[in-house]
């Protein structure tokens, strides 16, 4: 199994489209769903690291990912933990402002990190704050320097101020050559502020247009240079795609990839803070590899590609923070999204019947903490 560990809810950056919002008016959300919140819940870990050492050691093949705010608030606990947990694979999310602070024997045990990084500098430092973009670019080169040669993605938050071709393409084209793999995710439904955003105009003008050029420049390098880039939101479904398998939702929140908060209650998704009544154990007594599945319901139960999608988000799916407009919108963007891979399907096929490409090209970590449907 696969768990998101929180660490901290501190963060060291105030970016645009995270604590920022904190700042603006929020909507009336258009859920039905009653959420209460655990107001009582610690913002930095708090329980007893043996007990999660413990829990962990009743899962054969359990994987740990560090998330806050900004896990690398608490280094002490990321060294702690990479030098004695039980752990199969260890991995992170993080901005990676602080990511040269961490010894180089511990980054070296990560089999996978994600850091935050927006597109080019301007569009990175808009949203992230001054500097930002430049530091983190020297720290990645550095953990390669230092040895690191495990999988690092650059994990793009899109909003209206991104032209995800042109982001996308910088990133994999970037001089430092220092990413294995890009993901993105769009800044939608998780804040009451619809009404305030030109989304629709960036959707429909922007962003869907944007992805299927993507989709046509990824299998345009597959024929040129017979590589498959690590363009997660293409390359997970795609797999699924050549192989007729059906998914469930695809980050593996509620089904294979749960988070731990502070205080060592279980939640279905690293999102989820607080949100008790979805919490499906403590780490004190729960089995690892039988926890109890949270689905994804309401409108998805009768998509017509709900097994292509998984759902989307779960957390989304639960307190509808956006009203039946917005939600059209983004469900819009993920049919934009198959019908352009659908579409590429056969020239994919063609390049593996004739030798260039491979199905194992394909292969990935599952659950990484990509959300892979944007």
């Amino acid at each position: 199994m696969y768990f998101h560990i929180i660490l901290t809810d501190d963060c060291n950056l105030c970016c645009r489209y995270c604590r920022a919002k904190a700042f603006e008016e929020e909507e009336e959300a258009d859920s039905d769903v009653p959420v209460e919140i655990d107001e009582h819940l610690k913002p930095d870990l708090s329980y007893d690291p043996e007990l999660l050492y413990s829990f962990l050691r009743k899962d054969p093949d359990p994987t740990i990912t560090f998330y806050g705010g900004e896990p690398l608030m608490r280094r002490d606990l990321v060294e702690k933990m990479v030098r004695e947990a039980p752990a199969r694979r260890f991995m992170m999310q993080t901005n990676a402002v602080l990511l040269d602070k961490l010894p180089a024997d511990v980054v070296n045990r990560f089999t996978t990190i994600l850091v935050s990084l927006d597109g080019r500098k301007e569009l990175t430092d808009g949203n992230r704050g001054d500097g930002v973009f430049e530091k983190v670019m020297a720290n990645v080169k550095k953990i390669r320097a230092n040895g690191y040669t495990g999988e690092l993605i650059a994990r793009m938050t899109v909003t209206e101020r991104t032209g995800i071709f042109d982001a996308v393409r910088y990133l994999a084209d970037n001089p430092y050559h220092s990413f294995s793999s890009i993901h993105w995710q769009m800044d939608a439904n998780f804040s009451g502020d619809f009404g305030h955003r030109e989304f629709e105009k960036w959707v429909n003008d922007s962003y869907n247009p944007g992805i299927r050029a993507l989709v046509a420049a990824w299998v345009d390098e597959m024929e040129k240079t017979g590589r498959v880039p690590r363009w997660y939101p293409f390359i997970d479904p795609m797999e699924d795609l050549l192989t007729g398998r059906q998914s469930l939702l695809r980050c593996g929140s509620g089904h294979a990839n749960y988070a731990i908060m502070t205080d060592g209650h279980i939640a279905p998704c690293p999102i989820m803070i607080g949100m008790k009544q979805y919490y499906v154990g403590h780490i004190r007594d729960a089995d690892p590899i039988n926890l109890r599945k949270i689905p994804v319901g309401g409108e998805c139960g009768t998509c017509t590609i709900r097994t292509f999608c998984g759902g989307r988000c779960l957390y989304s799916s639960i307190v509808k923070p956006w009203k039946r407009e917005g939600r059209r919108l983004v469900c819009g963007t993920v049919e934009n999204l198959h019908d352009a891979l659908f579409a590429a399907l056969p020239r994919v096929r063609a390049l593996i019947r004739d030798g260039k490409i491979s199905p194992a090209d394909f292969a990935h970590e599952k659950f990484n903490g990509c959300e892979i449907i944007p």
